[in-house]
């Protein structure tokens, strides 16, 4: 007699709404806050103007951060609760056809039709709507909008990323300033790159030069802004 052998299986697709939102923030407040920084230094402003504009950068950045990803994942939000309303209101109206059409979502998976109507009808006898939710409309726990742990997450992660190279700020001379932000902000990507990887179960190699480069591109594009004017922007 054959035994099946119990495992435990680690999924990390249900990390992906706040992991996406925490990369995203410490990407963006590690990339703007160094562009910044790099560019007024390349303008040759003091130390203390350097160091305003980076926390004025933090601070902005992060309720930037916020304010965008509540209002985008609300928009998201709302139109699934409009979805899930118009089903429901399908729903109660003709049952038989929105049992046929949800058997015909499994026959186009290759399910023969009889066993998908049995599926079904035994699917919608416990949960109609989240039958038609999941299959129909794809919208499941795991992708549901979660507006606020969104914009909370992207923002403490934005202040997080954008405190690095800020603290190369106040422990770097002003005559190095320019090398020491740009080196370890892009030692602080390439770490977040891999951490995010990581988490995510992706290919860190690739996760850590992607990070890697757009961080470079954006510091190097900003610091020829800078060195070009001469003006603190």
């Amino acid at each position: 007699m054959s035994r099946l052998k119990s495992h435990t299986e680690n999924h990390l697709v249900d990390r992906i709404g706040w992991l996406r939102a925490a990369v995203l923030g410490a990407n963006d407040g590690i990339v703007s806050t160094a562009s910044l920084i790099v560019g007024v230094a390349a303008a040759s402003a003091k130390s203390s103007d350097i160091l305003i504009a980076g926390v004025a950068g933090l601070v902005a950045g992060a309720m930037s951060m916020a304010a965008g990803e509540y209002v985008s994942v609300s928009s998201q939000s709302d139109t699934e609760r409009a979805d899930l309303a118009r089903e429901s209101k399908e729903l109660t109206e003709d049952l038989d056809f929105e049992r046929e059409e949800l058997a015909q979502i499994y026959v186009k998976r290759g399910v023969d039709h009889d066993l998908a109507v049995r599926v079904a009808d035994q699917l919608m006898a416990k949960d109609a709507l989240g039958a038609h939710a999941r299959d129909e409309l794809g919208i499941s726990e795991i992708t549901t909008a979660r507006p606020v742990q969104a914009a909370l997450t992207s923002a403490a992660t934005f202040a997080i990323g954008a405190a690095m190279p800020l603290l190369m700020v106040l422990i770097s001379p002003v005559s190095y300033l320019i090398p020491v932000v740009t080196a370890a902000s892009l030692a602080f990507l390439a770490l977040l790159g891999a951490i995010g990887a990581q988490a995510g179960g992706a290919d860190i190699l690739r996760a850590t030069a992607r990070v890697t480069f757009w961080g470079a591109l954006a510091m190097a594009l900003t610091a020829g802004i800078g060195a070009l004017f001469g003006t603190v922007v």
